[in-house]
Formats: structure tokens, sequence, C-alpha cells
């Protein structure tokens, strides 16, 4: 599944991103207590795991398994940037705290699984829920541990929080559920791309309908809470108004991956917006892509077309300023400069800062 819930490394670059990105919230904003109140509900659940990973007594020492403690980088704005917007949207809605601290907890599960079977599907160790394993390896067990800890987790907050009479129980049953079948499209989606996929798409197909499945639908996962406990107080016009828009912003991530991941997504078979223009205006650039012995890692896109490499980034930036445009006439008191900054941080944060003169 997409990785863009969790994290992105900005490679070589960690310091002056990490201070963009913490210029962005002013002292106050909603972005800032949104983001202060995901913190919380990161360290919330990652408490949670530390008390449910308990290896049975009399265990051998060398097998014990446990919850490591929450490295500080978990909580830096760039590594939390997409789960604050998410966290902000409860604000806007006007959500109480005790449902929008549940709605935070509910996110960083989604981000735990989500982000564990990237892990699995792509042989990768991105951090999200810190264990110890025994003799410093495991990295397929600690994704599958990973995964059972969030559910094992789930099952506590909503029963938690329906004893306190913050969401009743019936909600609670269909928020255990509805976890999992609001993630099934996009898994259905993954799905389609193991062994990789046989033709490319046109590219508006990509974009409008398996990007959509594949990382929009993940961008609007923090609505999952609110619409089945807070069907009857939301004003539904302002939910479909800030779905859409962070949609908008998700695709413009997306396309940012798309151009970064060219070589890996050629070389895997996977989707991907600009193989799939490049099928169609590609020429000698495309064919050519068999004999260069390509590696995951490299940045193809450097030494693809501009004239198919810059469009994609101009419609990258202006999918992110739009959506941003949207929250703020929504009530995200961002000024004019932050929304005008934060896309090309966004190109620090998935890696491809060397693109800012194409946008």
């Amino acid at each position: 599944m997409p990785e863009l819930l969790l994290n992105h490394p900005v490679a070589g670059q960690g310091t002056r991103a990490a201070a963009g990105f913490g210029l962005l919230w002013p002292a106050g904003s909603i972005p800032a207590r949104a983001f202060a109140e995901q913190g919380e509900c990161i360290r919330a659940v990652q408490a949670l795991a530390a008390e449910l990973i308990q290896s049975p007594p009399g265990t051998p020492a060398e097998y014990i398994v446990r919850a490591a403690p929450l490295p500080e980088a978990a909580l830096e704005p760039r590594r939390n940037l997409f789960s604050t917007l998410f966290q902000s949207v409860y604000f806007l809605l006007g959500i109480a705290a005790p449902r929008r601290r549940l709605y935070g907890q509910l996110t960083h599960l989604f981000r735990i699984w989500v982000t564990s079977a990237d892990n699995l599907l792509d042989d990768e160790a991105k951090p999200v829920l810190p264990l110890i394993l025994p003799r410093g390896g495991g990295q397929t067990m600690t994704q599958v541990l990973a995964v059972m800890t969030a559910d094992r987790i789930l099952e506590r907050l909503l029963s938690e929080a329906a004893d306190a009479g913050t969401i009743t129980p019936a909600q609670a049953r269909r928020l255990s559920a509805g976890s999992l079948q609001v993630l099934l499209p996009s898994a259905a989606l993954e799905a389609s791309e193991e062994g990789g996929i046989r033709e490319r798409p046109p590219p508006e197909e990509v974009l409008k309908t398996i990007h959509r499945l594949k990382t929009g639908l993940l961008f609007n996962l923090p609505f999952f809470g609110p619409e089945i406990c807070e069907a009857e107080q939301l004003d539904a016009v302002k939910v479909a108004t800030l779905k859409a828009a962070l949609m908008e912003f998700g695709l413009g991530c997306q396309i940012l991956d798309d151009i970064r991941d060219l070589a890996r997504d050629w070389l895997e078979g996977r989707h991907n917006y600009l193989l799939s223009r490049l099928t169609v205006t590609g020429g000698p650039f495309w064919e050519s892509l068999p004999g260069r012995g390509l590696r995951p890692e490299d940045r193809l896109y450097r030494d693809a077309p501009p004239e198919i490499v810059h469009p994609a980034v101009r419609q990258a930036l202006a999918l992110q300023s739009g959506a941003l445009t949207v929250l703020v006439r929504e009530g995200l008191d961002l000024s004019p400069a932050q929304v005008s900054a934060l896309p090309r941080l966004m190109l620090r944060l998935l890696d491809v800062e060397d693109l800012d003169d194409a946008g």
C-alpha cells in the first residue's frame, strides 16, 4: 500500500526540511493545535502497545518481545504533516475533544496497518510501531506483530470509548468492521500490481481512477470515524468539500511519488502516471528503457523528457495549492505565504527537491 501516510525520508536534508515544516504552524493556529494533539495520540497508541506486548512469564530472556521506546523523530513535524492536516479537519468540523482524540488514534492505527502492509509487500522496514525482537532480526515478523498489535489496540480503544460514553456500543462495532472495509479498495488495487501489471492504462485513468483508489482514498481516512459517529451533526456540504480537497492534495503527492519512483515502478510493473504518459509520448526515451540497466533507486526522471516531467510537477503543485486554498476557505488558519510555501516543502518531503525549478 502507499507509504504516503507515514515516513518519507528527506535524504541528506533532514535538518533543513524539519525546520521548514516546523515553521509552518504558528503557535495557537489550528494546525499547531492539531499537531500537538496528534502527537498525544501517537504516544497513547505506543503506550497501549507497550502494555499489550508482554511475553508470557517464564519466557527465556533471549526470546522476549517488547515495545521499544517511541523515538523523538516519530513526532517530528515533517513525519506528521499528513496526520496534522487530518487532525485539523476535526477542528474545522467542530468535533469535541474526546472524539477528536479517538479519531486521531484511529489515524495512527491506519498508519500502522498501511505502512506495515507496504513494508511486507516491498521488503522494507519503514518504522511505524517500534518493537524489539530478540537476536536483532525479524523484519517480516516485526510487521506481522505490528498489524496484530494494532488490531488489539483498536479493540481496546473502542471498548474504552464505549465505556466512557464517547461513542455508543453500536458505533464501536461499526468502527471495528469499517476499519477493515474502508481499506479494501486500496488493498485490491495493490493486489492487482503484485507480479506486475500487463499493460499500462491511459494516464487519465491512472490519475482519475487508479490513484484515487491507491492514494486518494487514504487521504479521506480522517472522515471514516466522523461519518459513522457524527453523521447527524456534520455539515454534509462542508464534509464533501473537505474530502475533495484532501483527495486532491493526496493526488498531488502521488504524482510527485510517481516522478521519484519512475525507475522502480518501471522495473516492478506498477501503475505510474508518468510511465503511462511516456507510453504515449515518450518516443526514443521510452524505447531506451529496456537497455538502460536500471536500478530501483535510479533517478530516472532526470533523464526523462522535460516536456513530460515538468508539466507533471506543475500539475502536482497546483493540486496541492488548490487543495490548501479550499482548506483555508473552510477555516484552516494558514496565511497566503504558508499556502504558497507548503507545496514547495512537499518537494523536500517527497525527496524531489531538485525539481523545484520545474514548478
